[in-house]
């Protein structure tokens, strides 16, 4: 049965991708469905309710400066702020929220059921309905067809979803939900690979029966730092997170019962984060530690339960609880859900193009977990990418395509479709060699100009972020102009700070020294001209101390950029290069790369091999 009336769009999925990918589409003006199974738990955080962290937060203001929703829902739910990682180089300097569980989904359950343009409907997609590798529309359980342009797929882990408690297991999506078991199928048909990924969450505890006095408190942030530069006004009231260790006797219990591990008996047959192992594996794999930490956050601020971080399990649940009540201030306590694994269908990403557009067919893009990452970030942004050129898809404009030299988003999507993922893959900073122009601080600078180009960042937004901009330009004017000579007083003040001043200096340069802050500075005898805003005082020293290293950053940046302009025709028959090593030739063949720079970093792909491509690239164009 063809249901009355067709869309521009259709997103399957309500997670943090789709929600994302329905968002952008719609605010572009598009008629968009957005489809789940089930109405109650769009923007469930199925793990941990957070947001951010090391090279999370960096995505989360990427996604903001484009026109995402993620970083304003962060904002407006969080139950604690921590800003991570402040004893390291401003490159890693991370925001983190705590959020609140059921509060996030009720906001991005009322956004979209308020956004014009997108309407939401409950129902599971069984079949995509083809015109040869051109997207129709999909079929439903019900046996309702939709019709669309495009297709953004954000199924999560709910292709084949099979949860593992112990030696037990059943199928799910997640715990209390159906799996999506016919989809996976649908896209065999169609020529698509799909292999097998496991991921876990950790047991949610009764805060009534946890000794709080016996266990180290974590409060949060004081200063005002949010996820999303339109974010003003004060910080919300905050909440407490504690901190506790295993220990022996845990690791004890844990070790006597692997053999009811259904991960080290063999019956989950997919692979699981590498970065995030469950507390099985961390005892079996560092069996030289004697403890592992674990955080104890709240999930909610209307709700008794807390969220064990660092105890992703599927034993069964009584050794769950008499592992968890060897850890002081754990000794009585009580386990509201016990921890699970669950294993769901994925796709191989190599597959896809850098616009999330799966190769083989036309209109059709896929986002998150389906396509081999793991976390909400990973998720969110990549369902906005997807949702974005889904509409200009329609709309028969050129792609949206993000580098990884500008941006996280861009490494994420890079790293996806150039290197074999074959575990669930999470963004860390390390992962980009960019990542002291990448900051979270600067997100703005580097991308808010394409998402007004896009479309999705209003004209105001614009002029308050020149505002800004202007403020941080001219207060390095004036600190330029300030001059301090090395006089009695101002030697003590620097000799305190750890510092010394034998000729006169500019404030400029005085605040490249790392051990010399805006607060050190007015010490001297420095007023701003105009207050800046704690971000605006941060960007403000990150830019002035690390001049000469962005400057070193920029000039490998336009190296990078030389490398990805110089385009690869998608047609090329790599089997007919003479020069290229054989395994070569079977790594471009397959992933089939679109630019020389993409090619560079594929494993297997070697220096001469790109020589190779670049000569034949010159003759190409000689001709």
């Amino acid at each position: 049965m063809r249901y009355p009336g067709d869309y521009a769009v259709i997103v399957v999925g309500a997670g943090h991708a789709g929600l994302e990918a329905a968002l952008a589409c719609a605010r572009l003006g598009l008629p968009t469905l957005l489809l789940t199974m089930n109405l109650d738990t769009i923007g469930k955080m199925s793990c941990n309710p957070a947001i951010g962290g090391p090279g999370k937060s960096q995505l989360v203001r990427e996604l903001d400066a484009l026109g995402g929703e993620m970083a304003r829902a962060a904002d407006a739910t969080f139950l604690q702020l921590k800003m991570l990682n402040l004893s390291k180089g401003p490159a890693v300097h991370s925001l983190r929220a705590q959020s609140d569980r059921a509060e996030y989904a009720r906001y991005m359950k009322r956004l979209v059921e308020t956004t014009p343009a997108l309407d939401v409907k409950q129902a599971e997609v069984t079949d995509l309905i083809m015109d040869g590798p051109a997207f129709q529309g999909v079929k439903t359980k019900m046996g309702f067809e939709y019709y669309a342009k495009s297709l953004v797929l954000t199924t999560g882990t709910f292709l084949r979803g099979e949860i593992f408690i112990g030696l037990e297991s059943m199928p799910a999506g997640r715990a209390g939900e159906f799996p999506a078991g016919a989809l996976t199928a649908s896209l065999h048909t169609l020529g698509i690979r799909t292999g097998r990924l496991k991921t876990g969450t950790t047991p949610r505890l009764d805060r009534r029966s946890i000794d709080f006095s016996r266990i180290q408190t974590e409060p949060g942030l004081e200063e005002r730092h949010f996820f999303s530069f339109e974010t003003t006004g004060s910080l919300r009231p905050q909440q407490p997170c504690y901190i506790v260790r295993t220990n022996a006797a845990t690791h004890k219990i844990i070790l006597a019962n692997l053999d009811r591990s259904p991960l080290y008996q063999g019956l989950i047959n997919a692979v699981g984060p590498r970065y995030c192992p469950s507390i099985e594996d961390k005892v079996v794999r560092f069996a030289d530690k004697e403890s592992h930490q674990l955080f104890l956050e709240p999930e909610g601020a209307d709700t008794t339960e807390m969220y064990t971080q660092g105890f992703s399990s599927s034993l069964p649940y009584d050794v769950q609880l008499a592992a968890l009540r060897t850890i002081p201030g754990l000794e009585k306590v009580e386990i509201m859900r016990p921890a699970y694994a669950i294993a769901y269908d994925f796709i191989y990403p190599e597959q896809l193009d850098r616009s999330l557009k799966i190769k083989a067919l036309t209109g059709v893009y896929t986002a998150g977990q389906l396509n081999g990452t793991s976390g909400y970030e990973e998720a969110a942004v990549q369902g906005f990418v997807a949702g974005v050129n889904a509409a200009r898809f329609v709309q028969g404009q050129e792609p949206f395509v993000l580098t990884r030299e500008e941006s996280y988003i861009g490494t994420l999507i890079d790293d996806l479709i150039t290197k074999e993922i074959r575990e669930p893959y999470r963004m860390l900073t390390s992962r980009s060699e960019y990542r002291l122009f990448l900051r979270q601080d600067n997100a703005e600078d580097r991308l808010l100009a394409r998402g007004r180009e896009l479309g999705l960042i209003s004209a105001a937004r614009r002029e308050r972020y020149q505002q800004s901009r202007d403020r941080i330009d001219r207060e390095k004017t004036r600190l330029q102009e300030f001059k301090i000579t090395p006089q009695p007083q101002v030697v003590e003040i620097l000799a305190g700070l750890g510092e010394k001043l034998t000729a006169p200096a500019s404030g400029y340069a005085l605040l490249r020294r790392q051990k010399i802050n805006l607060a050190g500075l007015r010490r001297l005898g420095y007023t701003p001209a105009e207050e800046l805003t704690p971000p605006e005082a941060e960007k403000l020293e990150i830019e002035i101390k690390y001049e000469s290293f962005l400057a070193e950053v920029t000039l490998q940046i336009q190296q990078a950029r030389a490398a990805e302009n110089c385009k690869l025709p998608p047609e090329l028959d790599y089997t007919a290069l003479s020069g290229l090593r054989k395994e070569a030739r079977e790594k471009l063949q397959k992933t089939r790369p679109e630019t020389i720079g993409q090619a560079a970093r594929l494993a297997g792909v070697n220096p001469a091999d790109i020589a190779v491509l670049l000569v034949w690239l010159h003759a190409r164009s000689g001709r």
